[in-house]
């Protein structure tokens, strides 16, 4: 591994230093997104209890014999919810390639309480399986609070980094409210087991790929084996825990937005380099707009020397199929 510059953002001046603060913030956040697609937030008022029970609660879940996980396993391989058992998703996909599953297991979930006061949008042809049923254990009465108050927190760390985002980009603060006031974001907990054996040619604990998403929010862990980001040459470079941070990083869907101003970058989970290594567990929040928003060239994105790159697209369109290429297809008992 090469060393890099990874930025850790203080947004304590968003929150606390008036307009120049926010613009202070805004413009480490742009050149951040601008160079690597990735950076780190600290002073970000997530609380740490919901951060805790959040950890606490997903490890207990995970620790749970086989059969009772999969009493409340995915449904459907293009639906991102509930227990995801080792061996059924290959991220590698979304970059079009094909390797061996990921060394890993998933509990996720996605929009509460839906469909909430307006159930015709959300049955609306297109909006499944954005807002699919989500499935929680049984047997874990501290699993469903931990899992909604993280959920909440995650809420209001998208609205603000949204907002950094559009002022980083000369846009009204709110600009990307609309598109987010009905967003179809998902939630999971990413448990990397250590490895009982070698893992096969080419198998990862997550294979190389960009996020189909707006953004990522990720606690991760510092242990073996854990985050790695690529440079514009092609090296590997690992991503710092900040065990009292967030990792931030620029997914598709915002970059098409911007066009490229903004970097998805590709980033992997590597193999423990210590024999079969430790446990690790991160919790990602993957940010998407409305399954009906339309992504196109943000004003100010395209010049006469730069035009815009990308035909406009919904979030559907652009997310569905190419996330449902990364399961493995579920087999039933006749």
């Amino acid at each position: 591994m090469t060393s890099f510059a990874f930025p850790i953002i203080d947004l304590g001046p968003w929150f606390d230093g008036g307009p120049s603060g926010r613009q202070a913030v805004a413009n480490r956040v742009r050149i951040a997104c601008e160079s690597i697609g990735f950076f780190a937030i600290v002073g970000h008022r997530v609380p740490d209890g919901a951060i805790d029970a959040m950890r606490s609660t997903s490890r207990d879940f995970f620790d749970l014999p086989t059969p009772r996980k999969m009493e409340v396993a995915r449904p459907r391989p293009e639906q991102n919810r509930a227990y995801h058992a080792e061996g059924t998703e290959t991220l590698a996909r979304l970059a079009g390639n094909d390797t061996p599953p990921d060394y890993k297991e998933v509990f996720a979930i996605g929009p509460l309480d839906v469909p909430g006061d307006d159930p015709w949008y959300h049955a609306a042809p297109g909006a499944y399986p954005n807002y699919a049923p989500n499935l929680w254990p049984s047997d874990l009465p501290t699993f469903e609070p931990a899992w909604r108050t993280y959920w909440s927190a995650m809420e209001g760390l998208q609205d603000t980094i949204s907002r950094i985002f559009a002022l980083s980009l000369g846009l009204p603060e709110d600009w990307f409210g609309g598109a987010l006031a009905r967003h179809c974001s998902m939630l999971r907990a990413l448990n990397y087991p250590a490895q009982r054996q070698l893992p096969r040619p080419g198998q990862l604990r997550a294979g190389e790929h960009t996020d189909l998403g707006m953004m990522t929010i990720l606690k991760n862990e510092a242990a073996d084996g854990g985050l790695e980001v690529r440079d514009l040459d092609g090296r590997w470079h690992e991503a710092p825990p900040v065990e009292d941070g967030f990792i931030v990083n620029i997914g598709d869907l915002l970059m098409r937005w911007s066009n490229d101003r903004f970097r998805s970058t590709l980033h992997r989970v590597a193999n423990p380099r210590s024999g079969g290594g430790a446990r690790r567990l991160s919790i990602a929040y993957f940010v998407a707009p409305a399954y009906d928003a339309l992504i196109e060239c943000l004003p100010g994105c395209a010049t006469p020397d730069r035009p815009a790159k990308y035909p406009s697209v919904t979030v559907a369109a652009y997310r569905n199929a190419r996330f449902a290429r990364t399961a493995a297809p579920i087999v039933t008992a006749a």
